[in-house]
């Protein structure tokens, strides 16, 4: 009896022998499955959580017309950014000058070659902003600093560069929500003046405590939005 009961428990063990790796090799499957979903979709950059936590970042996305200039050497020569690390603010330098007409100018460069400029975003005095160049192109706009960044220029009433409210409720809309889909910390949001020197923007360079403030502006923006 006792070699029979042996017996029986060896035919018992068998099946779950048997049963233990291919239960194995299916949960190693499925975690392998799940990593690879999870990486892929981190990687497509859909609208998940990022830098700040802010979940369905597509959904926050400023009002805004979408004018992509044509294609040509002097304002949208159509280059690839490398991985963008920075938001340039500028201000445009033509006092009571509107969105569209900034754009237009950069536009016109491909007929008048006049110079190399353009810039990603244009945010004018009503708080209309205008989007010229993907944010996966190269526009001319903060120098040693266009392979890595995106610019937007800013319009302003007069020849102190201070922003309106409007077009200033506007730009601190657009740099956070670019923070957020870039995943652009706010600290490497900077001036024109940061990069070459160069009076730009000339109100938040001679008023240093403007500038902080605007960057606390832009972090309360995405705090709010989270």
């Amino acid at each position: 009896m006792n070699n029979r009961g042996a017996m029986n428990n060896r035919g018992r063990k068998g099946p779950l022998r048997r049963i233990c790796p291919i239960v194995i090799i299916l949960l190693v499957l499925v975690i392998f499955i799940a990593g690879m979903i999870l990486i892929f979709t981190k990687g497509s950059r859909t609208g998940e959580a990022s830098v700040y936590g802010i979940e369905n970042v597509e959904q926050y996305r400023p009002q805004m017309s979408v004018e992509l200039l044509t294609p040509n050497p002097y304002s949208r020569p159509q280059t690839a950014t490398e991985k963008i690390t920075g938001i340039v603010i500028h201000y445009v330098a033509n006092p009571g000058s509107t969105a569209e007409q900034n754009r237009s100018y950069f536009e016109g460069l491909k007929d008048s070659h006049e110079t190399y400029a353009s810039s990603h975003f244009i945010v004018g005095l009503e708080g209309k902003i205008v989007q010229c160049i993907p944010t996966s192109e190269m526009a001319y706009a903060s120098n040693d600093r266009n392979n890595d960044t995106v610019s937007i220029e800013v319009c302003h009433p007069d020849e102190t560069g201070k922003f309106n409210d409007a077009t200033y409720d506007s730009l601190v809309e657009l740099t956070g929500w670019l923070c957020e889909y870039l995943e652009v910390p706010v600290e490497n949001v900077i001036r024109h003046y940061d990069v070459t020197g160069k009076l730009c923007p000339l109100y938040f360079v001679e008023h240093e405590d403007a500038w902080e403030q605007f960057k606390d502006d832009v972090t309360n923006w995405i705090k709010n939005h989270q």
